[in-house]
């Protein structure tokens, strides 16, 4: 399979170097560093193209890594049925930076490219409808950036007075934040190993 894959990755850098940056062969998978321009073109050409003939999206996702000037890594993961072959496109994304949506070529990205809009913050150009999918409209920040505090920015609770959904801004007060590491039970007395012995000393 390794030397297949070693077969399809220099097949299509050969084909596509207008696209095709790099490309390596690891844990028996390939993947693919693409130009960000020329993503739609490249997608298109690896579902139509008979030696590749990936045809089913599988997956869009994204990592962060903040400390880079190119921010975000576009993933995106195809399978080919025909072939019996999985690839890996991975496009590094500036924070400003708009990603050319693969909607055109395959419709099942649209969802896909909304998560990883309301994720990340990432924007697709050509979009037919990108707006947040898991989160509230208000919703405030994107959560899978790394510097999104665990806690958010704002709880979400029902007002009995209201009778309505408030949004108010987080506010752990101290008791939550002390944590007895020894017991489940809060207020739990226990007594650690040999400490029975101090007890027989007296």
């Amino acid at each position: 399979m390794s030397e297949a894959l070693k077969e399809l990755g220099a097949y299509i850098e050969a084909k596509r170097s207008d696209c095709v940056l790099s490309w390596e062969v690891v844990h028996g998978e390939l993947t693919v560093d693409v130009a960000l321009a020329n993503i739609t073109g490249l997608v298109e050409f690896l579902r139509n193209d008979q030696t590749c003939r990936f045809s089913t999206l599988v997956d869009i996702t994204a990592v962060d890594y903040p400390a880079r000037p190119k921010r975000f890594d576009v993933v995106y993961h195809f399978l080919s049925m025909y072939q019996n072959h999985r690839i890996r496109l991975r496009a590094a994304v500036r924070e400003e930076d708009m990603v050319p949506s693969i909607t055109d070529v395959h419709p099942s990205a649209n969802w896909f490219e909304r998560e990883v809009f309301d994720m990340f913050g990432i924007l697709f150009s050509g979009h037919p409808d990108l707006r947040r999918i898991l989160t509230d409209y208000g919703f405030r920040g994107y959560p899978l950036r790394k510097d999104f505090p665990t806690t958010g920015y704002t709880e979400v609770r029902y007002d009995e007075a209201l009778k309505r959904v408030v949004y108010e801004p987080v506010s752990l007060v101290q008791e939550y934040r002390q944590f007895d590491f020894m017991s489940p039970w809060e207020g739990a007395e226990y007594i650690l190993p040999g400490d029975e012995k101090q007890e027989e000393a007296k």
